[in-house]
Order: structure tokens, then sequence, then C-alpha cells
């Protein structure tokens, strides 16, 4: 056979094998493009981003994510960061046509030469977008055929920016971290544009096993990986071999996420994502990229939840000690016991607050182990001497005689370290003395809110969230009892009543028929006042008395005035419910207190201002004024007016009745049963509330700007103790929330409503300037007497129309002229 014969049939041969390659090629192209899925669908990529609210300063308050992402557009990204990940995973990356051939073939001589080792892979980063969009993460040959033809297409629809932009925002980076720029935050606590070259070559490196090269855990290999990196920008000529020096050079420093930055408001943020996921879906709060602009003012939610706290404390004091947290019973494996112990059981309360062991108990103090760092204290006996044994019904027992009446060896407690003892002139204590404290089994919650625009300023649901998630505030359906009465004297005011009217403070007996028991409420304490003023029947709280005008009222006029204010939506119209039988929430009473404050504008408790969808677009906006001239450009040279908020709601209640019963409610906090609070020297229109066998204790207060709620009850409804009241345990909080909020602002006067006439009067507590609507002031006809057998009112200056009583105009006195506002 000649050379040129044989040379035929080699090609022949070749030509063959060309042939038949290219054939079994497309067929099997032909076959696994079958049933691909559509990589025109990354056109529309919008990936699973995480929703984050935002407080009114601009503090991030939570985020939601199934999976941590912040997409950031490829024209964003630094060029560096682009760069460090193409060296690191698909060097020919703006070469090649979708698979890097070179590459290939690469990998597959080095996985002959090394059959013992982890085979190689070459899937370059627009493989990795199909594997990771489009396909599944099994390792079969049929996958790879399918990623590869999928390669093809994307890099043929889309540009390579595209595909880059797509894989940096979809790549997982360790630690539950998706996209590279979710990976900065989260690792360096920077934005991408912030980033060292050391550490986007680290982010870079990551991509090839995240937990493997994880800084915290794999130091030695992490920054091997990193210098790879380094190594392979350098070599691309992505940076200079000095820049590669430096950087291999920079110690990486792993910083979590700053917390100084992010305000801190549980119970509000969960009451937040239940709102988002009621209006968005699942999907929408998880995988939305929602940002979510909330009302919170995180100086003022500090503020509450310390005055809850500090409310909280100083009712469970005087109501005794419980016992230890916990005991150990074997001392001699304390260590390994208390720190199961910490485990299984955390301790919720203040930073300030720790759990220790009493590892000896002596004539006048107790000796601790188990703090911090391994050390050891001591608690005087004059730190425990408030420790006295709680008893049935919230009573106490004597007070303590040494410290083994309260502690005893392997018990463990809760101190908070202290310097000295309470007093203005007291003496140090030696290092390391501790106080003794305990966790209130007591709860409660406050609402701190605009009173013009409804927006929740704060909301505290409990003590602890890491307790208990039940959000008091919000989720407790609870009676007010006397904090209910407000809507009653409003419901009087409208059927001709005036704050002067005289209402008998008498016992009282109604029979509700149908064989059920006769009802005889009691004023708290049961004392009776006879004949008094309707102002001061609501300053001191008297049952009897709003009972009466309930009844004369009726109580359908009473329940729809409830209701009106959003009270409640369902309330039976019995007399009972006038003392506040009805069950409501802490943030619906807020409202309705707002409602009365700002004169009857409807309003509806919001803790969102704006939602924004993942492109900017605002979805949702709560504000119920408009505003005039905002977003308004300058025109013909000149400036612009300012901007004016305009308030278009009409009151939905007559407002003279209203500011009557607001002008009342400021007696309350002045003369009344939250007398306390005229040391804040401003107007604040409130009420006390004390349920029936002091289950509940309430106080809401309003200012023409703010309204505070404050709740606080057992979770398992039983009494408070018998002295326990909304005035001695509520109130005090609202007045350490309010000194806070109101320090160094002026007091605002509630707004009068035009023709009502105030008219200087003595009455049972004091003489003061008395608020009348048109014609029922005194000496006119209106002027309305309240008979003490309970029959009809009648004119005070028609002699015809019954005896001149204690209800006349002479009783508790009328003087001066009255004045129009």
């Amino acid at each position: 056979m000649t050379v040129l014969n044989f040379i035929k049939i080699c090609l022949a041969f070749a030509t063959a094998a060309l042939i038949v390659g290219t054939g079994t090629v497309a067929g099997l192209f032909w076959h696994f493009s079958h049933g691909l899925p559509d990589h025109k669908q990354l056109a529309d990529y919008q990936p699973a981003t995480l929703t984050r609210l935002y407080a009114a300063d601009g503090k991030l308050l939570a985020e939601y994510a199934r999976e941590k992402r912040v997409f950031v557009p490829v024209d964003a990204m630094p060029k560096r960061v682009l760069e460090a990940f193409v060296a690191a995973e698909d060097q020919r990356f703006f070469t090649h046509p979708g698979i890097d051939f070179i590459g290939v073939i690469r990998a597959m001589v080095a996985n002959v030469a090394n059959p013992g080792k982890r085979p190689e892979g070459a899937s370059g980063l627009t493989q990795q977008v199909a594997k990771n969009f489009l396909l599944t993460n099994q390792a079969t040959l049929s996958r790879k055929i399918r990623e590869a033809i999928l390669a093809f297409r994307i890099e043929e629809t889309y540009s390579k920016e595209r595909i880059l932009e797509l894989y940096l925002n979809e790549i997982y980076l360790g630690a539950g971290n998706y996209g590279v720029a979710q990976a900065a935050l989260n690792y360096f606590d920077r934005s991408l544009d912030e980033l060292s070259l050391s550490e986007i070559a680290y982010l870079a490196a990551l991509p090839k096993a995240p937990n493997r090269y994880n800084i915290v855990r794999n130091e030695k290999e992490a920054y091997a990986r990193r210098d790879y990196v380094l190594h392979r920008m350098a070599e691309d000529g992505y940076i200079t071999a000095a820049e590669e020096q430096a950087a291999k050079a920079e110690k990486l420093q792993y910083r979590r996420r700053s917390t100084t930055e992010v305000a801190q408001a549980d119970f509000f943020a969960e009451e937040v994502r239940r709102n988002l996921m009621a209006a968005y879906g699942e999907k929408g709060l998880y995988e939305g990229g929602l940002t979510v602009s909330t009302t919170l003012d995180p100086a003022i939610q500090a503020t509450a939840d310390n005055a809850l706290r500090d409310g909280l404390i100083a009712y469970d004091r005087r109501h005794g000690w419980r016992g230890a947290y916990a005991k150990i019973p074997d001392m001699s494996v304390w260590e390994e016991e208390f720190a199961r112990l910490v485990q299984r059981r955390p301790l919720a309360g203040p930073a300030a607050w720790q759990l220790a062991v009493v590892s000896k108990v002596e004539a006048q103090s107790v000796q601790l182990v188990g703090l911090p760092d391994g050390g050891e204290g001591t608690v005087p006996f004059a730190e425990m001497t408030w420790a006295r044994p709680t008893l049935q019904n919230q009573t106490v027992g004597g007070a303590p005689r040494s410290p083994r009446d309260v502690v005893s060896v392997g018990d463990v407690i809760v101190v908070e370290k202290v310097e000295k003892p309470a007093g203005a002139n007291a003496k140090p204590y030696p290092p390391n003395t501790y106080a003794l404290r305990q966790v209130p089994n007591v709860e409660g919650g406050v609402v701190v809110m605009d009173t013009q625009a409804g927006r929740v300023l704060a909301m505290s649901g409990g003590w602890s969230y890491g307790r208990s998630q039940f959000n008091r505030a919000v989720q407790a359906a609870r009676q007010p009892g006397s904090a209910f009465k407000p809507f009653v004297y409003l419901a009087a005011m409208d059927a001709g009543f005036t704050p002067a009217s005289i209402v008998l403070d008498a016992p009282f007996v109604y029979d509700p028929g149908y064989g059920q028991p006769l009802w005889t409420p009691k004023n708290y304490g049961g004392d009776m006042l006879g004949p008094t003023t309707v102002r001061r029947g609501l300053e001191l709280s008297r049952n009897l008395m709003t009972v009466r005008m309930a009844q004369q009222v009726g109580m359908k006029r009473v329940v729809e005035v409830a209701k009106e204010f959003g009270v409640t939506n369902h309330m039976g119209a019995y007399l009972p419910m006038a003392l506040g039988a009805g069950e409501t929430t802490l943030l619906r009473m807020t409202m309705a207190y707002a409602m009365l404050a700002n004169g009857a504008l409807e309003i509806t408790p919001s803790l969102v201002d704006r939602v924004q969808d993942r492109n900017g677009k605002t979805v949702y906006r709560h504000e119920p004024r408009t505003c005039r001239g905002c977003g308004e450009a300058a025109g013909s040279g000149n400036s612009p007016a300012a901007p004016e908020l305009v308030d278009s709601r009409k009151p939905f209640h007559d407002p003279a009745s209203v500011y009557q019963v607001v002008s009342m409610m400021q007696g309350v906090t002045t003369r009344g049963t939250a007398g306390r609070l005229a040391a804040l020297g401003r107007p604040i229109a409130g009420k006390t509330g004390t349920t029936n066998d002091a289950h509940d204790n309430w106080f809401l207060g309003s200012t023409p700007d703010i309204t505070i709620g404050v709740y606080i009850g057992f979770d398992e409804p039983r009494t408070l103790g018998g002295q326990e009241t909304g005035g001695g345990n509520a109130a005090p909080i609202y007045e350490a929330i309010a000194k806070e909020i109101f320090k160094g602002k002026p007091p605002t006067p509630f707004r009068v409503p035009p023709g009502l006439r105030m008219v200087r009067f003595s009455y049972e507590g004091g003489t003061i300037d008395e608020v009348f609507k048109p014609g029922t002031e005194p000496g006119s006809e209106g002027f309305m007497v309240t008979p003490l057998d309970g029959s009809a009112p009648y004119s005070a200056i028609d002699p015809t129309q019954g005896p001149q009583q204690a209800g006349s105009p002479r009783r508790p006195g009328l003087s001066g002229t009255g004045e129009t506002y």
C-alpha cells in the first residue's frame, strides 16, 4: 500500500469519524434540548430579596427573608468586584461563548492525571447561572449536557454584564448569605463600595466552598484561598504586584452587623410583620424585597420599654419574693448544672441583670459564684430586705430577718451589680457587690401614638419578647374598667348634661330581669359623696354616678359612642358595660383617646408610614392629611410657598360634647385619680382604669400631640391586690414616659371648638373656667338640673318645673360672666 493510499484511507476514516461525531453531538443536543427551561425567563429575573423595616429615623429595625439577599445592579457594583470573581471562577469569561473549552480540557487532563483526588470542575460563570436558575444540582452527565446547551443560549441572549449581574446576586456565599452585597454586609459590615481589595478577594474565594473557607472557623484555608484569588487577579492584569502584596498583608477583620444602628423594638416589629403578611402574603413578605418605613421612634420606644419594666418591677417588689430562679441540689457539680440551666432558661430582662449561684449564706450577706468570667460576688442583706414572702391574693408575709429567710446554698438567683445603697449620702459598697432582683410575673403593655395622625410611635407588648411573644398591646382582650367612663360621659354631654350638672352619688340597685340577681355596683373604697357635679364624678371615677347617667341616657347610646370611637365592634347594651365590663385592647383604647383629644377626627392606628416595592415604587402610604405645596418647584423666579399639611377630615362627633369631656379629663390629671401628673405642668386629658377585683390597671392620657396608653395585669387574669389601682400602677409609667417625651417642649393647649362658653365656676374641686354649650350655661333656659330621685332633668331657672334642690345654680356655685370661644 502506497503512502498516498494510506493517507486517503486515514482521511476517509477521519471524515467518517467527524461525520459520526458531529451527528452524535447534534443528536445529543437535539435529544437534551427537548424540555429545557426557557432561558428567556431570566430577562424578568426578580430574586428572592429580603424585606427591610426601618424606624422613622432611618435605623434598621428588622429584616425578613428566606434567603438573605440584597439585589445590586451590575452598574452599581465596583469594577474590582467583577474582576475578582471573574479571575477566581472563570478566567476567560469575557471571551468564551458560554463554555470555556480550554478550561474543560485542562480539567479533563487533571482528572485523568490524578485519579485518586476529587475531580476538578470546569463550569464557567454562565454554566453556573444556568444551573442555579434553571436546573438542579444533580451531578449527572445529562444535567451537564443540558447545562452546556443552556449556557450557549444564555450567551446568545444576554450581555456578559447581565450574566454577571445574575450570578453575583444569586450565588450562595455561606453563613446564610445570598449575593455579594449581602455577604459584604454580614462579613464585614460594609457596602460593596467600601470593601478593601483584600475583602473583595475573600468574597470571590467563597463560591468554591463557602463553609470550608469560613474566616472564623478555618482561618488558614480562608487566607490561602484569598491569596490565590489575589494572585489570579495579578496574573490577569487586574491589579499590580504591589497591590497584590499589600492586600495579602492585610488581616481580614470579621465584623458583625453593627447593633448600634439597629432599632430595638421586637413587639413593634412583629406586629408590622403580621400586618405585612396579611397585606402582601408570605411570598411578598419573605421574597418581595419590600422597603418598609415604619412610624417607630427609637428614642420613645426605649423610654417606653424602660418605663414599663420599671413599673412592673416596682409592682412586683411590693408583692414580695416568690423564691429562687432555680435550684442546684448538688453543689459539687454546680458549674455543669449552671451552664445547662443558662442554656435551657436564658434570663429575660435588663442587660445589667445576671444569674448567679448562692455558694454561702452568712449572717448579713450572701456569697455568689457563677458571675461572668468566673467571678464571685456578695449580696448584702440590705439589698434583700424587700424580699418578704408572697402569699395568696398578692399579699405578703413578714419582713426577712436575715439572708437565710430569703435564700439558701444552691439557689440560682437574679442579681444586679450596685455601687452604693439607695440614698443621697450613702457610702459606696465594696467592689463586686450585687442586689437581689426578681423577674416579675405580672405583665403589661404601652402604646405611644400621634394624636392627630394615629401613627404608633412606640409599642411595648410585655416584660420581654424573649420570654413571651404575646403582645399585650394588641392581642390581649381585657376589660378597660373605669378607663371606659369618658365615653359614657360623652353620651351624657350629647343628651344635655353639662360638666356642672348634679348627679347623685348614692346606692344604686339594678334589676336586669329574667330571674337574674340584682346588680348593686359600688364605688372604689365603698364611700358615697351624695349630690356631686358630673365633673367631680369623672375626676374621682365615681361608679354610682356613671351608671346613673348611663341609665338615664340609655345604654344603646353609650354603645353607639363606644363603637363610633372604635373601642369595640361588639358590645352589649347592658348597664354593667358602662363601668368597662366589655373587652377591648390597649391599642383600640389608645386610638379612642387620641380621637377624643383631636376633636373627633378619625384616625387609623398605623405602624407603617410607607411601603416600597423592590423597584422603589410606593405601594402604600399612611397619611390622613394632604400636603399643599409638597414637590412644587419654583417658577418665574419666585420661591415656592412653604409646604403645608391640610387636614380635610371633618369631626365625626359633636366637637362641643367631645371638648367638654376632654376638659373634665384634664381635671383627672390635676385634681383627680391621676393628680400626680399635675407635676408635669401641661394639659393632659386622661383617665385611670381599675377593673373588678383589681384584675387590670389602666391609664390613658392625651395631649394634643401625643396619646399614651398603659395597661398592667396578669396573663391569666387574677387580682393584682386589693389596693392596686390604675392611678397607682399605670399612671406612674405614663409619667415616666411623658417626662422624657416632653422634656424641653412647651405645653400645648387643647383646641376649643367655636361657640362654647367658658364660665367661672366653683365646684368641689375648686374654682375653674367651666365649659358650656350655648344655651346651657348658668342663667340660660338650657341649664339643666338632674333631680335626686332619678326623674327627668328640668330647667334650673324655671320655677314651675320642680323644686330648687341641690342641683340648682346655687350649688355648687357659679360666678362671673361667660366668654364665648
